[in-house]
Order: structure tokens, then sequence, then C-alpha cells
């Protein structure tokens, strides 16, 4: 990858000398290894000391990235520069949770103002559904709240509303639509009463296909039990095409909008997060954006030696682009958490699932991990044994909050107890000795001894990452996406790619337009054999 940069080849050289290093040395040469390889931001502290690298890995990614120019390119972002350079967009979640209201400007214009004038909106809006003061139709209080959007619509709001249920307001219930799937939307309204339901429609234009499929839906089921009046009291949007709101049936001053500066999978900070207001109030939702923000300013002035996101990336990229390693997982032990790794799915695959530099070349080095994860202790009990012994080596991180938001005897010690384990087990291993001397001690005969003695050895020296919090709080979840946000831009300096379109997604979408007509009428369009083929024996068994 990148052979002519010169950094890169002393770092290829480094990894030779260093790639069959284990990490059970690299501790028992340095006791206070952990002190030395972990971060911290306020009650957030990332501990990466069990990952294969010493002082000189680090200073040589390091130079890396100072060579690609990353302080410059977070200056770019920050102060609304065009960073996203095939759409011609400025890239400024980070406005969104500028709750200091510095100028960012675009094209001359500051951005702040009408951010603002959102929030504002969003605060009245949410405060007026958790008090009772905007009502449905029948004069009843709007206690299920039904997000309707795809992607980033959906993703980040729902990961959010679920990893912050212990903060959400007494009565509320929260649900999601999102795929095409009738039964998305049906098995939603089986369990919703339409006189106390409120549907948020999230679609910037007002078009995404399978976000209006359901809102019209979900309008039909709500016109045949309380009639078409009642639209406007159970709809609102987040979109900027006032024109197609209004014909839907929803007032245009229950629009929300949102800005082309900000992403589908940046957007839970905007007014895509309406729903995360009003389940947790949204002083609590501010919380939310005061610990991204300050993830921000950590990200945007520390030091790229203590810089968190930083760190998170050049390991990425160290495991990627030298050791090979293809894919990343995401294990957080808390349950409120277990949309997290779907979440970040998108997130890092979406940015960086590039093959393009931003010189429209060809690449032939690795770019995105592929992000998998679910929450612990379940996946031990799936996956897990891969993890260990697998052929793959598959970098982790780990998520723990030191308390729990649900104090049930000593379930979270126990849960603490496997986190720190599993970690230990991936870098420490099982040696033969001491696989050997284990099956001796249970009392195997010899034979038996040197037969199981494999199976029960493990190689270790598999990386992994600790994030641990005091709590997961509005405010610290904040700080832990804004981190994964700001890894996933630094990855895409490195790599010299575009982390912010995602044009891959757009095949798919124009040949699904195409063959929709196909399957409602007669019409026959040209395809390879099998769809056409495909096309045809769907048509025949469908009743």
């Amino acid at each position: 990858m990148m052979k002519n940069n010169e950094v890169v080849k002393k770092l290829q050289k480094h990894y030779e000398s260093c790639k069959n290093v284990h990490m059970r040395d690299l501790f028992a040469e340095d006791e206070k290894r952990a002190e030395k390889y972990t971060l911290s931001l306020e009650n957030m502290y990332f501990d990466y000391s069990k990952n294969r690298i010493s002082e000189q890995t680090m200073s040589l990614l390091t130079e890396w990235a100072q060579n690609c120019g990353l302080k410059e390119k977070i200056d770019a972002m920050f102060s609304g520069k065009k960073i996203n350079t095939t759409e011609n967009r400025a890239v400024l979640h980070t406005a969104l949770r500028n709750l200091q209201n510095t100028p960012v400007y675009v094209d001359g214009k500051d951005v702040m103002p009408q951010i603002n004038e959102v929030r504002e909106k969003m605060r009245r809006f949410s405060d007026a559904v958790r008090k009772g003061e905007f009502l449905g139709a029948t004069g009843k209080k709007l206690t299920n709240i039904v997000n309707i959007g795809i992607g980033g619509s959906d993703l980040g709001p729902a990961m959010v509303c679920e990893a912050l249920k212990p903060y959400w307001k007494d009565g509320i219930k929260c649900w999601f639509i999102s795929n095409v799937d009738g039964t998305d939307c049906a098995e939603v309204l089986k369990n919703v009463d339409a006189e106390t339901t409120l549907f948020i429609v999230a679609s910037k234009t007002f078009t995404t296909i399978e976000t209006l499929t359901n809102a019209k839906t979900c309008r039909q089921w709500l016109v045949e039990k309380l009639g078409k009046d009642a639209v406007e009291h159970h709809f609102v949007a987040l979109s900027t095409n006032a024109k197609a709101v209004a014909e839907f049936g929803i007032s245009t001053e229950n629009m929300f909008e949102f800005w082309d500066f900000v992403g589908g999978r940046y957007s839970v900070w905007s007014a895509i997060g309406l729903i995360v207001a009003i389940a947790i109030g949204y002083d609590n939702f501010e919380a939310f954006l005061a610990g991204a923000e300050a993830m921000d300013k950590h990200f945007k002035t520390t030091d790229f030696s203590k810089n968190i996101p930083v760190t998170m990336a050049l390991l990425s990229v160290w495991y990627a682009n030298f050791f090979e390693y293809k894919s990343h997982c995401v294990v957080p032990y808390d349950e409120y958490l277990r949309l997290l790794p779907a979440y970040l799915q998108q997130l890092v695959m979406e940015s960086n699932g590039k093959s393009v530099d931003l010189c429209g070349k060809n690449i032939d080095y690795s770019t995105s991990s592929v992000v998998f994860g679910g929450a612990g202790t379940n996946v031990q009990h799936s996956f897990f044994q891969m993890m260990h012994q697998g052929t793959q080596i598959i970098p982790i991180d780990f998520i723990i909050p030191a308390n729990s938001q649900n104090r049930l005897g000593n379930h979270h010690n126990i849960l603490i107890s496997n986190v720190l384990a599993q970690a230990e087990a991936m870098m420490k291993g099982k040696t033969s000795e001491e696989a050997a001397e284990e099956l001796q001690k249970a009392g195997k005969t010899p034979e038996e001894v040197a037969y199981l003695t494999p199976f029960k050895s493990f190689a270790g020296n598999r990386p992994s990452n600790m994030f641990v919090f005091d709590k997961i709080t509005p405010h610290n979840l904040g700080m832990l996406i804004a981190a994964y946000e700001h890894k996933t831009f630094v990855e895409g300096v490195l790599w010299n790619i575009d982390s912010f379109d995602q044009w891959g997604v757009e095949l798919g979408k124009q040949l699904a337009s195409q063959i929709l007509p196909e399957l409602e009428g007669n019409i026959a369009k040209k395809h390879d054999n099998s769809t056409s083929n495909l096309i045809k024996l769907i048509k025949n068994l469908k009743e």
C-alpha cells in the first residue's frame, strides 16, 4: 500500500521485525505497560495496552498521520471546508453539537443560526409531547412514538434510544420501522393504538422509497381508524421538502430541517434525533450533544500521542494494512448497547468501503474492515470460539461501564469479570505446557494428556482495546459515538479516500426501480439470464 511513501516503508520494515513478538513478552518486559497505553477523557478510559505495538510502532504510525496532513484535514472539517469532494459538500455533523455556538461558515454563511433554530424547535416540540400539550386528534396524550426511516435515519436513533432506555419518560414507548418488508410495519402497528401514536417520518427529500412506502401504509392505517383530518395531529416530518410534506398531510410547522452537510450516518445529532429528545427529554439530549462536543474538542486539540480517536485509527490501519486483518469486532458488555455494533457497521463500512482514492485512482490496499459484534456475555457463546482459536485473527473493542443501570445481586460483577477475562485470554492464550499441566492436575492419563493438549492450547496474541466508563449516561454515550466517528475519518485520511460519500449503494437502487414495474405488470426489460429467470419464477409463485 502506498509503496512510495517513505514512512510506510519504515512501518513495513518495522512490522517484519516485530510481527512474531508475543504480547505476553511485551507485558513481561514492562510492568507499567497498561499505564503507558491508557488514555482518558473525563470518565472515559481507553486501554490499548493489549495490542501488538511498541513505542516505535506508535511513533511511526503518528509520523504517517502527520505526513498525511491529518492536522490540517481535521481543521478543514471543523471549519466547514468541502472535504466531501465527490459531492462538493462540507462535513459538519460536529456543528450540530457546537453548543458553544462558535461560528461555522459554509460558502461564507454562518450555519449556526439555522442549527440553533432547529434545536430550539426540537426542544419546544419534544417538551410539548412529553407534557401532553401536543395531543392526538381525539385529545389523548401521544405515548407511542414511531420513527419511520432507514439507514442513518433509523440506526442512529434506534441505537441511542435503546442505549439510553433508563432515561425514558415513564409511559413513553419508542418503535422503529425501517425495512420495506411489510412485516416490519405490520408488527409495529399491531402493538400501538392510533389515538396515542405519533409517527416521525425521516426522509430528507421525502422521496426515499422504503421510508415513504412505510409512511403511506401507516397513514392509511391511521386514516381508517381516525379519519383524514387526524394526520396532522399524528405525523411530523424530518425533511427539507416542504411541498411533499404538506401534500402528505403534515403541517410544515411540524417539519424539522436538516442539511446537506450532514450525512445520514452522522445525523443522529440533528433533527433525526427527535425521537431521542422525546424519549429522554431535551435536557438529556443536549447532554448527549455535549458529550460529543467534549470528544470533538479532545480530537481537535489533543496531541496525536494522547488523542483517543487518532490512536483508535492508527491501531486500525496497523492491523488492516500490515497484519492484513480484515475484520474488526465490537463487543459492548452492556445490554443497552446491544445495537451499537450494527450502528458502527454503517458508520465504518459505508464511510470507508471504498476502492478508489481521492484522485479517482484504483487502490491496491485494504480499506474498511468488516465490522461485526454483539452484546457480551451472549457472544461468548456464539462466535468467541473463533476469536480464540480460529485461523483468522480479529481485533476487538470491548466496552464496559463500571456501574450498571440495574443493580441486581452480583450480576454486574460477573459481567465485569467476564469482559476482563476475555481480554486477558485473547492476549495471553494458553501454552501447550500450561494445557498439559492443567490436564495432568485434572487426573488425565499420559495418553489423554498427549491427545488433548493441542485442542486445549491457545496461541493468544490477539489484540483488543478496552473502553471503561463510570456509567452509560447521555454524555458518555455522546463521547463514545463521536470517538468512533472521528476514528473513521482518520482512517479515511490515512487511506486517502472520501469517507463521506456512498455512491456504491446507488446502483442497487437504480436497478430496483427498473425491476419493480416488471413485478407489477407485463413489462420486460433486458437483464442477465439469472435475474430475468428469477423475475419470471417469482411472478409465477405470487398468489
